[in-house]
């Protein structure tokens, strides 16, 4: 299996790792059938998030899913951070082995799932 120079960097030196307490958005997804699961924490002001960080368990794939697609919402608006697609996932990292996409599907979702979290945690304030 052949990763890119893009998937091993952000493998080998993943950003945002770790966890936020108390976040505003937060969202869990996991892999069963490969066994990755992938937390994402988010810190949101004025509906920007202003950090974000990752905690995966899992293969070189989903790490530096993980890591990239944090670099990707870093900054944004939570409208705009809804706007990640897997895709632009697997083109932040220059691709990814086709048995491996699910990764970028998982950080897709996690990213989502933290979003809609802080969204309804927002409604009920």
């Amino acid at each position: 299996m052949q990763y890119t120079e893009k998937v091993m960097n952000h493998f080998m030196n993943p950003h945002n790792v770790g966890v936020i307490e108390n976040p505003d958005g937060y969202g869990k997804v996991g892999n069963p059938s490969c066994g990755d699961i992938m937390e994402i924490f988010l810190k949101i002001e004025n509906d920007i998030i202003t950090d974000v960080k990752f905690r995966t368990f899992g293969c070189a794939s989903a790490i530096a899913s993980s890591s990239v697609s944090t670099d990707l919402v870093l900054g944004k608006t939570v409208e705009e951070a809804l706007q990640l697609t897997n895709k632009k996932v697997v083109d932040a990292l220059g691709g990814l082995p086709a048995v491996k996409m699910h990764c970028s599907v998982l950080a897709e979702e996690a990213i989502k799932m933290a979003i809609e979290d802080y969204m309804a945690k927002k409604e009920t304030k």
